[in-house]
C-alpha cells in the first residue's frame, strides 16, 4: 500500500481561521434567487416567500457571509431599482446573462434572507456603467443611521436601523472583455481609488476589495495586479482572485491536482502585492479575497445555445445547472485545503455560488431541494476548521500530471482551536486507483483522542445526487481510523476527500 506521513504541531501556526473564508456568492443570474432562494408559491415558503428547506441547508453548510448582487450582473445594476414599493420596481434587461431582472427581491428583501440564515452581507458596487456618486448613495442608503434623503428613504421603506454592511468590492472583473465598461488597468485602478477614497470619507470603517484578475490564465494577469495596486494600494484592504476548475478531455489526474494550480495563483498575488507594497515603502500587507472559487464546467456552457434575440428576455432561466460528481467533491474539498494553507494573507473567500447555478445546493421549483456532492466537504470544513491554521510537514509520493507537473498524492492541511482543545485534519488522496495508509504525527498534542472520521469517496468517482436519487453520495464514518501513541493512522480510499476530528 502507499504510504504518506503529515507532522502537525500546536507550536507552528501559519495564522488564524478567518470566519470569513467560507462565505459563498449569491448573484442575480439563472435560478439562483428566484426559484432558489425566492419561491413565493412553493410549499415551504415562508411569510416572506422564501424556502425554508433552502435556508435550513444554507444554515446546514455554514455560509459565514455571502457576496450579492453579482459578479457580471452588478455592472448593469441601478441599485435603486431594488428598494422601495415592489409593485413600483422598473423591471430590467440584465445584459450580463441575457434576461429579465424583477427586482422582486432587493437589498431589503436579501438582508433580511441573510438574517434567517445567520450570514453577513458583502455587497458590491457598480464601477462597470456608473462610478463614485452611485457608489457614495449606496453606502449612504445602507450604513448612514438617519438625517439624510437616503438614509430617511431606507427608514421609509422599512429598515429604520442602518445595514451596517462592512465589506464592499469595488466592480467585478473589470479585466475581463466580457465586464460591461471593461476598462484597462490604469482606467479601473483610477476609478476604484476614487471611489474608495470617497466612501471612506463617509464610512473609514469599511473594507473594501479591489478587483484582480478573473482568471490566472488571462493574459494581463500580473500586470493587472502591479497596474492596479500602485493606484489603489493605499484605499483599499483586499485584492481579489477568481478561480474556476473542470475536468477537461478525461484527464482525472490534473483535474484532481487543481488546488496546485489555486496555491500557484495565490501565491504569485501576494508576490505581486508585495512588490508594490516595497515599491511603495508601506507597513500595510494587503490581504486576498478569494471571492469567486468552484468547480465549474464553464466549456459545457460555452458549446450551449446561448439565450438571444432583442425581444427574448427570460425571467430566471435554467443556466449554469453543473450536476457535481464525488470527484468534483474532492476537488472542491481539496481549493478549501489551499485556502487554509494561505489563511495568513487569504483572509476572506466566497464559493461561487449558493443555490442552483454552480452550487452545493440545488432546487426543483414546487418540488425537493437537496444537496449536491459539493456540500459535503464545505459544510465540515466550515463546522470543524477553527483557532488557527498550523504548519505542517507533508511526506507523500508524487504522479505526473500534463497540466501542473508532478504533484504530491496527499495534500492536507490542519487546524487546532486552543479554546476548546480540537483540532482537525483535512486530508485528500488524488490517486484514481491506490488507498493510502496515512499517518498523522501529533507529538506535539497530548492525550489526543479521535472524535471522529469521516470520509467522502465512492467506487464509481463520476457518481452524484441528482433530483431522482438525492441521497446517492454522502458522507460515510472511516472505520480504519485510530489513535496509535502519539499519532493517527488513517486509510484514504482513492478519489476521496477526508477529515479526522481530534480532541
Amino acid at each position: 500500500m502507499i504510504t504518506a506521513r503529515l507532522t502537525v504541531s500546536p507550536h507552528f501556526v501559519v495564522g488564524p481561521v478567518n470566519r470569513r473564508l467560507f462565505g459563498s456568492f449569491v448573484e442575480h443570474l439563472g435560478r439562483c434567487v428566484y426559484d432558489g432562494i425566492y419561491e413565493p408559491g412553493h410549499p415551504s415558503a415562508d411569510d416572506d416567500g422564501f424556502r425554508r428547506d433552502v435556508i435550513e441547508l444554507v444554515t446546514e453548510l455554514g455560509v459565514s457571509t455571502v457576496r450579492y448582487p453579482g459578479g457580471n450582473f452588478v455592472s448593469g445594476f441601478r441599485w435603486e431599482d431594488s428598494v422601495g414599493p415592489r409593485d413600483e420596481r422598473p423591471r430590467r434587461l440584465d445584459l450580463a446573462w441575457h434576461s429579465t431582472e424583477t427586482n422582486e427581491v432587493g437589498l431589503h428583501e436579501f438582508a433580511a434572507w441573510l438574517e434567517k440564515v445567520g450570514s453577513e452581507l458583502m455587497l458590491a458596487v457598480n464601477l462597470g456603467t456608473r462610478g463614485v456618486l452611485e457608489a457614495l448613495d449606496l453606502l449612504e442608503y445602507a450604513n448612514v443611521r438617519s438625517g439624510t434623503a437616503l438614509s430617511e428613504r431606507r427608514a421609509f421603506n422599512g429598515r429604520a436601523e442602518p445595514f451596517g454592511i462592512s465589506m464592499w468590492c469595488l466592480g467585478n472583473e473589470m479585466d475581463g472583455p466580457w465586464q460591461l465598461g471593461h476598462r484597462s488597468a490604469t482606467d479601473y485602478g483610477k476609478i476604484a481609488s476614487q471611489t474608495a477614497k470617497a466612501m471612506r470619507q463617509l464610512d473609514p470603517s469599511v473594507e473594501l476589495v479591489v478587483c484582480g484578475s478573473s482568471s490566472a490564465h488571462m493574459p494581463t494577469f500580473g500586470d493587472w495586479e502591479r497596474e492596479v495596486l500602485s493606484h489603489t494600494y493605499d484605499d483599499v484592504d483586499y485584492i481579489s482572485c477568481h478561480a474556476y476548475y473542470q475536468e477537461k478531455n478525461g484527464d482525472l489526474g490534473s483535474f484532481l491536482a487543481s488546488a496546485v494550480d489555486m496555491d500557484r495563483f495565490i501565491e504569485s498575488v501576494i508576490a505581486t502585492a508585495d512588490h508594490v507594497k516595497a515599491a511603495k515603502r508601506s507597513d500595510k500587507t494587503i490581504s486576498i479575497s478569494f471571492d469567486e472559487w468552484n468547480v465549474w464546467y464553464l466549456d459545457r456552457f460555452q458549446n450551449e445555445e446561448k439565450i438571444a434575440g432583442i425581444d427574448n428576455w427570460p425571467v430566471a432561466p435554467r443556466l449554469l445547472e453543473d450536476s457535481y460528481s464525488v470527484a468534483d467533491a474532492v476537488v472542491v474539498g481539496n481549493l478549501l485545503i489551499s485556502l487554509l494553507k494561505h489563511a495568513d494573507r487569504v483572509t476572506s473567500a466566497s464559493l461561487a455560488q449558493l443555490v442552483n447555478v454552480i452550487a452545493p445546493i440545488m432546487t426543483e421549483p414546487g418540488g425537493p431541494a437537496w444537496r449536491q456532492t459539493t456540500f459535503f466537504p464545505f459544510a465540515l470544513t466550515s463546522q470543524l476548521a477553527a483557532g488557527e491554521v498550523l504548519a505542517t510537514k507533508l511526506q507523500s509520493p508524487y504522479y505526473d500530471t500534463e497540466l501542473y507537473g508532478s504533484v504530491p498524492l496527499v495534500d492536507a492541511v490542519a487546524t487546532h482551536d486552543s479554546s476548546t482543545a480540537t483540532s482537525a485534519v483535512f486530508l485528500v488522496n488524488r490517486s484514481q486507483d491506490a488507498e493510502v495508509a496515512m499517518t498523522v504525527d501529533l507529538t506535539g498534542f497530548d492525550g489526543t483522542i479521535l472524535l471522529d472520521a469521516q470520509t467522502l469517496s465512492d467506487p464509481d468517482p463520476s457518481a452524484r445526487n441528482t433530483l431522482d436519487n438525492p441521497e446517492r453520495v454522502g458522507l460515510s464514518p472511516n472505520k480504519t481510523a485510530m489513535v496509535r501513541d502519539s499519532s493517527v493512522t488513517v486509510t484514504l480510499p482513492p478519489v476521496s476527500w477526508t477529515v479526522l476530528s481530534l480532541g
